[in-house]
């Protein structure tokens, strides 16, 4: 029955795609479309419906959706795990209204409390947080709740709760939010590991047992970056038409050889870094050519670009913060899982007097800290290097 429909959709988008329209993205999407029917004619195969809806644009006549839900249904057939990952988007939709309506809806500026590390609370903070929250005790999927804006961890009761832990920072780099800077979640999921009530034991382990890591993105579109464990690192873009995530790119790498030259760190704390990170930044300024600086002060926008187009992140320890600044289980184990997936690298640098590979960490308490140098490999064993020439590791 295909066959039949390939044939006569091939001369008919051939046709569309030939018209002298002045549309280009009409002309684009009709020859997309063309390439897609033509290559299923050839081999008898239907194209898949991610490529169907991109060759396609955003056109009203789609009739299979590529969704978030689908995507997670078939990698893993775990109706509970989608139940959580569902209240995860709904949080992250949520969140997305939220930062577009910030300034009518009288959501900039400060909360007037301050958070569990230490942060002064942005109002988008707490109400961010608060929607994940109930996103997430009401999808009778997880057990354990941990949240840069709680001071302890949040136990579910025994009728709502899952067999899920769930890490992370429901509103990052929300300094930025009242300039209209792109911000962004952070999550690591873990599964318990016995059938009985979660404990602390659940929740304090390397990330090497996350099952899925992800962030969202809010910017000029709302995009979710999510990897389930050995499966590659996927896109998702909100359409707000919709409102649905739609599956845009499959198995993301970072660039080979390492992509674009390109380091994103806050060079406000030059003086305060050890001289390993301070010789590393020189040479990135000194290359031929050297290095471009790019660094937005949000986790989720500076790692987006750096899996994007290449190049390495750094937030290393310094004198004033000796332990580094970014927190080990919402925003180091996740933004580490899914560089390596990548194809990357992610470390600690010097770290407790040694070289560490971020996701080996054994973290302590649900706030604890790290240093974080994340990217491609090339720069990342680069800075590795400059360690061991320097003789601090």
């Amino acid at each position: 029955m295909f066959s039949r429909f390939s044939r006569s959709a091939r001369p008919v988008a051939q046709r569309l795609a030939a018209r002298p329209v002045l549309n280009f993205t009409y002309a684009a999407s009709a020859a997309g479309f063309a390439g897609a029917a033509t290559l299923a004619y050839q081999q008898n195969v239907r194209p898949t419906s991610c490529e169907v809806m991109l060759a396609k644009g955003d056109s009203v006549n789609i009739t299979e959706f590529p969704t978030l839900q689908r995507y997670i249904l078939a990698q893993t057939g775990d109706q509970e795990l989608a139940a959580l990952l569902m209240g995860i988007t709904l949080a992250c939709k949520a969140t997305s209204r939220a930062c577009a309506k910030a300034g009518i809806a009288n959501l900039f500026g400060l909360a007037g409390e301050v958070n569990s590390t230490g942060d002064d609370q942005k109002k988008l903070d707490v109400l961010s947080n608060d929607l994940f929250i109930d996103a997430l005790v009401n999808s009778g999927a997880a057990a354990v709740l941990v949240s840069e804006e709680n001071d302890e961890p949040i136990f579910v009761e025994k009728k709502k709760a899952g067999r899920f832990i769930i890490a992370f920072d429901p509103l990052d780099g929300s300094s930025n939010i009242d300039c209209n800077v792109s911000t962004g979640t952070i999550f690591a999921v873990y599964e318990k590991k016995g059938t009985g009530p979660a404990t602390m034991d659940d929740v304090l382990r390397t990330g090497n047992d996350i099952i899925v890591a992800g962030y969202c993105m809010y910017g000029a579109a709302t995009e979710l970056v999510i990897t389930f464990k050995g499966k590659g690192v996927h896109r998702f873009t909100l359409d707000p038409s919709l409102g649905e995530f739609m599956h845009i790119e499959s198995d993301v790498k970072i660039p080979a050889g390492g992509g674009k030259k390109i380091y994103s760190a806050n060079e406000g704390n030059y003086m305060n870094w050890d001289k390993a990170i301070v010789s590393c930044m020189e040479q990135y300024k000194n290359a031929k050519p050297p290095y471009a600086a790019r660094y937005v002060g949000s986790m989720v926008s500076d790692v987006h670009r750096t899996i994007l187009y290449g190049g390495i992140y750094l937030y290393p320890a310094d004198k004033k913060s000796k332990n580094g600044k970014l927190r080990v289980l919402y925003e180091g184990f996740p933004m580490s899982m899914i560089v390596e997936q990548a194809g990357g690298a992610a470390s600690c640098g010097l770290f407790k007097g040694k070289i560490q590979r971020l996701l080996d960490i054994v973290p302590t308490s649900i706030h604890e800290r790290c240093p974080v140098i994340i990217g491609c490999k090339r720069d990342v064993e680069h800075v590795i290097n400059e360690y061991k020439k320097q003789g601090l590791a």
